[in-house]
């Protein structure tokens, strides 16, 4: 269904906007009597904020919310080629990460006047391309892409309609392509080396899913890195990769900790996947960290008003995010931009590690 706005003369002479639904909204003229200034100049304060005062912009913004004036985004995105539209495709929103990300990208961009599409792809590269070309033909101005793992032909969908896009929660400096975030490979290895140096050498580990995940991956390979340099060996049974679901975390744990010969110790691939873990072993009546310890990654709010409290690997999610959304504010708006950006990473030491029983 189209909604079609017409404008009408009203009796004092102002411009109405009259919409398909009954609604009516006064225009930019009312606007202009409002601030005292001309309908042109009220068209650049809401299309090019930049090209007038900082005085001027917060006279018109004034007069825009007295009057209720609601700009039409078709005729803005017309006269100045922008729909001041950022999309956003991330694999899911059970992830407390994600949705963290995401209201602090939101607050950003509504902060400078731009609106936000949210899509999802659970880990799918096809579905990824296809959310894609939806938000595209819906006139995006950019994009955030979770991660460095998509499809070629995303990437030269992207550029034959140059729109710009940046890779969050990956550093890569090495790659063509803007990013920011945490190494994880390297965040990970921190994690594992905390373990061996409390003297762990039997060290488990609970994965996400890897495929098409490369944050997954690089995390797994940080802690292979760490316990091959101390020539830790890992067994094949003590590597279990899982969805991200509480469930599936116990149920990994439950198998590990069933083995004849069971690690003293695991890294989790997230806190959430850590959370099963804690939780599967208390009830199958083991004590953290007497018996266990366990390392989680991202410090989500849980994770310290647990208890025993999460050791874990702290990243600035809110911080990662805003700056991807400043990336593509500042490259839309022709200023100089870095395209790799690195955030660091903490460990955080809490309850649920300690030095393995003798």
């Amino acid at each position: 269904m189209l909604l079609y706005v017409t404008l009408q003369e009203t009796g004092s002479g102002g411009i109405v906007e009259t919409h398909s639904g009954g609604r009516s909204k006064q225009g930019i003229r009312a606007v202009a009597r409002r601030a005292r200034v001309s309908t042109a100049s009220v068209s650049r304060a809401l299309n090019s904020p930049d090209s007038v005062s900082a005085e001027l912009r917060a006279r018109i913004a004034e007069a825009v919310k007295s009057v209720g004036y609601i700009p039409h985004a078709s005729a803005r995105a017309l006269s100045s080629r922008r729909t001041r539209t950022l999309g956003a495709i991330i694999p899911t929103i059970d992830n407390t990460m994600f949705a963290r990300g995401i209201a602090a990208l939101q607050k950003y961009l509504s902060s400078v006047g731009y609106m936000l599409l949210l899509t999802t792809n659970g880990y799918d590269l096809d579905a990824e391309l296809e959310q894609a070309r939806n938000l595209v033909s819906r006139g995006i101005d950019g994009l955030v892409l979770r991660g460095d793992c998509h499809h070629d032909a995303l990437r030269k969908m992207l550029a034959d309609n140059a729109i710009p896009f940046i890779n969050v929660g990956v550093y890569r400096p090495d790659r063509p392509y803007p990013c920011v975030g945490t190494n994880n490979e390297a965040a990970a290895h921190r994690a594992a080396l905390h373990l061996v140096e409390l003297g762990h050498r039997r060290i488990g580990i609970v994965s996400a899913l890897q495929r098409n995940n490369d944050r997954a991956s690089a995390r797994v390979e940080g802690f292979r890195r760490a316990l091959s340099e101390n020539a830790i060996k890992l067994p094949p049974q003590w590597l279990v990769e899982v969805p991200y679901t509480l469930d599936d975390a116990r149920e990994a744990a439950r198998y590990l900790l069933s083995l004849p010969e069971r690690p003293s110790a695991l890294l989790c691939g997230n806190d959430v996947i850590a959370y099963g873990v804690l939780l599967e072993a208390e009830r199958s009546g083991y004590v953290i960290p007497r018996d266990l310890s366990v390392v989680g990654f991202d410090d989500l709010d849980w994770s310290r008003h647990l208890r025993p409290s999460l050791t874990t690997i702290q990243v600035p999610t809110g911080s990662t995010w805003q700056r991807a959304g400043e990336y593509l504010v500042r490259h839309l708006a022709g200023e100089q931009t870095i395209m790799h950006h690195e955030v660091d990473y903490s460990l955080i030491v809490r309850e649920s590690t300690a030095p393995p029983r003798s």
